[in-house]
């Protein structure tokens, strides 16, 4: 094979630029961009021909190379955050943006945002006001506490608490709550960067209330209690609740602080799922300070909310920290609006994403399943398709041993593998993010708005095609 011959070939940038295609491209886009990209993809297939020692293969590459400077220019010139259907069954998908915020939320958020508002001004006094002023009443009067603020998200919360509260001092913690709390972020590492010492106490399964007792000392500056809702230990275990670690909290003055991460605000296991302790039941049994997700179980956008008592929440606004830490217009105004959904109940499930489909009925979901199965049963030649049982989980480190009913449209290709399938799903101008289970595809319809169905159904259509 002569590669020389092959590298001669490869047209030069002036008579590329004469193709048609590239001719449009040029006249309906910035020229300068389209040149460097023609640059790029005949250094890549030059690169190609020198390292290929298949002949078949560098003439399929040659030539597509039109069509790979087409490509490239459209993927240059496309944004990459986009919308995708989650058809996981995973509520709060880390990888897919966890929370969902409503539409009435968006609408509000984009008033709010196309234009001036009184993000830092007190508009009664005329004079500047504080970001968290929009939020903190309705915050404190649904979780019970005396002051609330927010940061960037929980991580920073922990750590924001601990440099304010207990910066060069002990803080006390059970061996079995020093969680990692995903990416890599463990409890004992966000403490270290807090500037607190880690003093640990009891075992994984089992800690009692003397291990805190022994370990108290003039350098102690807190207890920390970590709420463990990624994981859960089973078997012989023991651990201390709030209620009792706040009596040694008071006896001896010293502030206890409890991570409970998820941030439920309502009492799931009225609907079925296993209970999970609430931030009003923290605060009522005798946490100072409590921190937790806002786009957890809350389902409002990312955050690290913090209440607690005043005392503690005033020194943290004035930490250095907090700057750095601070949220911005969109996610003040969207914790405004999520918690004001909470006022009532009823509202809260009806209205927060997140919570409406944790309560999703299975009526409504078997709806859904037949609407998908009666638009794509004409591809049966193509795909055994099925509707069948399934299993939700809530995901995002909340609830991790909770599985929930759900129905699924079960698809089996013909034609092509399954894992060919899923990949064209994801290659879509609408991506779909599936599981598959047993080589069928689950499209798990718990996480698939109604309004998604005509998308779906099409992009389902397309990719056995």
């Amino acid at each position: 094979m002569d590669k020389n011959a092959f590298l001669r070939k490869i047209p030069k940038v002036d008579l590329l630029i004469e193709d048609e295609k590239i001719k449009d491209l040029i006249e309906n886009n910035d020229r300068e961009l389209v040149i460097d990209i023609i640059r790029e993809k005949t250094d890549e297939l030059r690169a190609f021909i020198v390292d290929s020692s298949l002949e078949a293969e560098i003439v399929q590459k040659t030539e597509s190379l039109i069509d790979d400077i087409i490509a490239k220019f459209k993927k240059t010139t496309s944004l990459n955050v986009k919308k995708v259907i989650n058809a996981t069954g995973t509520i709060l998908h880390t990888n897919l943006g966890r929370a969902v915020i409503s539409e009435k939320i968006a609408d509000r958020l984009k008033e709010i945002i196309t234009g001036y508002s009184n993000l830092e001004y007190d508009i009664e006094d005329g004079e500047r006001g504080e970001r968290y002023s929009h939020f903190e009443d309705i915050v404190c009067r649904i979780t019970g506490a005396q002051a609330a603020m927010a940061v960037n998200n929980n991580a920073a919360a922990v750590m924001l608490i601990l440099s304010t509260m207990a910066k060069d001092k002990e803080v006390i913690v059970s061996r079995g709550e020093l969680v990692e709390i995903g990416g890599s972020f463990r409890v004992p590492d966000v403490m270290s960067q807090s500037g607190s010492r880690l003093v640990e106490i009891g075992t994984t399964n089992k800690t009692h209330l003397r291990d805190y007792k022994n370990a108290v000392n003039e350098e102690t500056a807190a207890f920390l209690k970590v709420h463990t809702s990624n994981y859960k230990i089973v078997g012989f275990t023991e651990s201390v609740s709030v209620k009792e670690l706040s009596e040694l909290s008071q006896k001896h003055n010293i502030p206890l602080i409890e991570d409970i991460g998820s941030g439920v605000l309502i009492d799931l296991s009225r609907y079925g799922l296993s209970y999970e302790p609430t931030v009003q039941e923290s605060i009522k049994n005798g946490a100072d300070v409590v921190c937790f997700s806002g786009d957890k179980l809350l389902g409002g956008p990312q955050a690290g909310i913090i209440v607690g008592k005043k005392e503690y929440i005033d020194k943290m606004k004035k930490n250095p920290l907090t700057r750095a830490m601070r949220i911005d217009k969109f996610t003040a105004t969207a914790l405004e609006a999520v918690f004001h959904e909470y006022i009532d109940e009823e509202n809260a499930i009806k209205n927060i994403p997140v919570l409406s489909m944790i309560t999703k009925d299975i009526k409504e979901l078997e709806l859904i399943a037949n609407l998908l199965y009666e638009k794509i049963k004409s591809i049966h030649n193509s795909a055994d398709i099925q509707i069948e049982d399934c299993l939700s989980q809530i995901g995002g480190g909340s609830l991790p041993l909770e599985r929930i009913k759900s129905k699924c449209v079960s698809i089996k290709p013909k034609n092509i593998t399954t894992a060919l399938f899923e990949k064209k799903l994801r290659y879509l101008d609408v991506p779909v993010i599936i599981r598959i289970s047993n080589d069928r595809a689950i499209i798990d319809l718990r996480t698939v708005n109604k309004s998604e169905i005509d998308i779906l159904s099409n992009n389902i259509i397309d990719a056995l095609n």
